[in-house]
């Protein structure tokens, strides 16, 4: 017998065995991945939904410029709304102030095939009313870029004043029936005076149509589905944009006191509660 030979055999080398995870260990594993996407998923939304209240917000900004513009050029801000069809008059035009700002917010081409002699839901306006214009929508809004009744639609409605106080007759706001104001009108002072704000899904919210015109009733985000109203699909408030060209996010936790002072030109209340 040799000197290294062993008297029970030949020496066997044990098999190299890997460690598996165990069942339990998998699911710990999965859980504390689930609570992981559970706390990025909420940020992930809230980084999105920051990006689209700001390009809302642009949006605003964009048609406060093109207001401030046509203002430079007419002296005064657009009629809000043209011929208001009273009990449903189909002989009257509706057309609405965002139709005459076109020019002024760089849709040259959509306006030069409008004839807005004709009421906003002509024949001959049909073409071009059913063109989809960015820049009138919220990309937070539910309804997004689909045409209303076949007509471009609008997320963004003019301020015809307000009802919190009483009866909003005659009108308090800055864009009305009939009736175009200016700069000098609006006493309370351009950077108190809101013009234009979110009034998202309404169902007659189109770029060319008058009704997109609204006095305010309730707090924001808080009008019934039946009211034109400011009201956005973001979280805590609305955007809305100021006779100076400023925009600014309104809050929903907003006093109706200040909140009905924003949407008067001439009252003479108190805006205390804004930034």
């Amino acid at each position: 017998m040799s000197k290294n030979s062993c008297p029970c055999g030949p020496r066997v080398k044990p098999a190299c065995s890997k460690r598996a995870f165990t069942l339990v260990e998998l699911l710990v594993v999965i859980a504390i991945i689930g609570i992981l996407l559970g706390m990025l998923l909420p940020a992930v939304q809230m980084v999105r939904e920051s990006a689209r209240r700001t390009t809302c917000a642009n949006n605003l900004r964009q048609l406060g410029i093109g207001l401030q513009a046509y203002h430079s050029g007419i002296q005064s801000f657009p009629i809000g709304v043209t011929e208001w069809r009273v009990r449903g008059n189909p002989t009257q035009r509706q057309i609405a102030w965002s139709a005459y700002l076109l020019p002024f917010i760089e849709q040259q081409n959509v306006f030069s095939r409008l004839d807005l002699k004709t009421a906003f839901d002509s024949e001959f306006n049909k073409p071009a009313a059913a063109t989809i214009l960015p820049v009138f929508i919220c990309p937070t809004g539910k309804r997004g870029a689909q045409t209303v009744q076949g007509r471009g639609p609008t997320d963004y409605g003019g301020i015809y004043g307000e009802r919190i106080n009483g009866p909003n007759n005659p009108p308090k706001g800055t864009l009305v029936h009939n009736v175009a104001i200016a700069l000098r009108d609006i006493r309370d002072g351009s950077s108190n005076t809101l013009i234009v704000a979110e009034d998202t899904g309404w169902p007659d919210g189109q770029w060319i149509n008058g009704r997109n015109v609204f006095d305010q009733a309730f707090p924001i985000n808080q009008a019934p589905s039946f009211e034109n109203d400011i009201h956005s699909d973001h979280p805590q408030g609305a955007n809305g944009a100021f006779c100076d060209g400023s925009v600014r996010f309104l809050s929903e936790n907003m006093d109706l006191i200040p909140l009905a002072a924003i949407c008067t030109r001439d009252s003479g209340d108190s805006t205390n509660e804004l930034d």
